[in-house]
């Protein structure tokens, strides 16, 4: 029995394919960079103080639990789905973590049991979307809305108060090493490994195969449900630690905690470079596109600038982001066209 290669040239046509993708997408972090950086500078320039300790340190803690969500959310993303119920799980997460952590119980429990939460939620969205194929978006939505009406259940009106809570965890949301906060630290190890697999590993590549086209990832013998499962799961997983997270930041928690964030999320990932309709991106873009938004709603506050203005830049660079995806998407398609075409 023989197998079937595909030819030298073939071959090299497929790789170079894929270094063009990859000098593109990273071309568009990079511009991300140089936005934020331009950012900054202006600001900085106006207000000295943006640029203080103090201040560089409040980016940083508003932009870690934004960006883990992200992370969690571009895995989902890039698989060609889409995951609504994260700010609802976050909210759930923190209400039910904070009233136990305010009974008596310990840290790292509370911890456990937060991430728990956020991976059951996610196995549910995993399970209807990938074995039960009902759309995304449908899934998402409703489960939004099924886990804020438990949130509201379970809290009743009452609201958890940081002078109740274990000063290890309120140490963990504001405290730092070496001068750097705790949560930026969190972020940073988990988008680090969650990048390092996908682009490092088989399994972690038949992410991108799925989101490309995931007819042919399942013809090329790729688990497609199994990937999207997974999917599902991190991203619940992160959103239960993001909960834990948002508790330990903020110490008072209500039962609407993170009402809304959803759409943000899914606006950082977009920006970052995580195309919507799956196949291309990475954490690191997601991450950037979270820091981007955060440094915005910062700068704005510190020029003095009506706060309806960042949800309308926040709105117009999510559109500039999928219009870009989409342009980019087509002279790219034709380039390859082209390639094929001339190889």
């Amino acid at each position: 029995m023989t197998t079937a290669t595909a030819p030298p040239e073939q071959a090299t046509s497929a790789r170079s394919a894929r270094g063009l993708v990859d000098l593109v997408f990273r071309a568009r972090e990079l511009s991300l960079v140089i936005a934020l950086v331009a950012l900054v500078g202006v600001t900085a320039s106006v207000n000295g103080n943006f640029l203080s300790g103090q201040g560089i340190e409040d980016i940083l803690l508003n932009t870690a639990i934004l960006a883990l969500l992200a992370v969690g959310q571009s895995l989902v993303v890039i698989t060609r789905n889409l995951d609504l119920s994260v700010g609802s799980v976050v909210g759930l997460v923190a209400f039910v973590t904070g009233d136990l952590l305010a009974s008596g119980w310990g840290i790292v429990p509370g911890m456990l049991l937060g991430v728990a939460i956020g991976a059951a939620c996610g196995l549910l969205n995993g399970l209807l979307v990938s074995f039960c194929r009902v759309p995304a978006l449908v899934v998402t939505l409703g489960t939004l809305y099924v886990i804020q009406g438990v949130d509201h259940y379970i809290a009743h009106g009452r609201q958890i108060n940081a002078v109740n809570l274990p000063p290890g965890l309120l140490s963990l949301g504001n405290g730092a090493v070496l001068g750097v906060p705790y949560l930026p630290l969190i972020t940073l190890v988990i988008m680090v490994a969650i990048g390092y697999y996908l682009r490092s590993y088989p399994s972690g590549r038949e992410f991108y195969a799925i989101g490309s086209s995931p007819e042919a990832a399942r013809l090329a013998g790729v688990p497609v449900r199994r990937r999207i499962l997974v999917a599902y799961l991190v991203s619940g997983c992160l959103a239960g630690l993001a909960g834990v997270l948002w508790l330990a930041r903020f110490g008072t928690v209500i039962a609407d905690s993170a009402h809304g964030w959803e759409l943000l999320v899914v606006s950082a990932v977009v920006v970052g470079g995580v195309a919507i309709t799956g196949g291309v991106g990475s954490v690191y873009g997601a991450a950037l596109g979270a820091l981007l938004l955060t440094t915005i709603g910062s700068a704005l506050v510190v020029l003095r600038v009506n706060p309806f203005w960042q949800q309308a830049i926040t709105g117009a660079l999510l559109l500039l982001a999928i219009s870009v995806d989409r342009v980019l998407a087509l002279r790219l398609a034709r380039l390859l066209r082209n390639r094929s075409r001339h190889g």
